[in-house]
């Protein structure tokens, strides 16, 4: 007998910093391919602070998700270690954000929903898988960190539909 309830979304968050830039960025991004394959999987992202939670993207974040017709509504907020239970994918921008977040870690199983947002990028080499953080730089950096996360999209799709396939825990 096989159970019949629909199973539930996959769920990714995407951490950087201060939940201004990068992974707003990467939400973005992910959540218009997400709908465009139509995946049933919901996108959201946080930062490893505090400091900029309640206040929207950087202005140059929004400029750069617009320019390539991408939405842009965000509210800043942070990661709390509970939040584990909440996603099946933890994808941190850089290796710094990757350590906090294994710090905050519970247990391995929420050690095993961490990964490298670059790691989904089969061109990046192993020991550069960091996106790097635009805030001090100007629009070209904001393009890159767009590019990187683009790279590394298809790799997180494919990462969603193995995960869907997966019985229901």
């Amino acid at each position: 007998m096989s159970d019949s309830s629909p199973r539930r979304p996959y769920r990714v968050t995407f951490v950087c910093t201060g939940n201004i830039c990068r992974s707003p960025m990467a939400e973005h991004v992910l959540r218009r391919h997400v709908e465009d394959e139509g995946l049933p999987a919901l996108v959201d992202s946080s930062g490893t602070g505090g400091w900029h939670a309640g206040d929207p993207a950087d202005h140059r974040t929004v400029r750069t998700l617009r320019r390539h017709g991408f939405t842009s509504d965000h509210t800043a907020r942070k990661f709390h270690r509970g939040w584990f239970d909440d996603y099946d994918l933890v994808i941190a921008l850089d290796a710094g954000h990757l350590r906090e977040l294994a710090a905050l870690a519970r247990d391995d199983r929420d050690r095993a929903k961490i990964r490298l947002l670059r790691s989904f990028d089969p061109a990046a080499m192993a020991g550069d898988l960091d996106v790097p953080d635009p805030y001090y730089e100007d629009d070209e950096a904001f393009e890159h960190v767009m590019e990187l996360i683009e790279r590394a999209a298809p790799g997180i799709l494919e990462e969603i539909r193995r995960g869907l396939k997966e019985p229901a825990a």
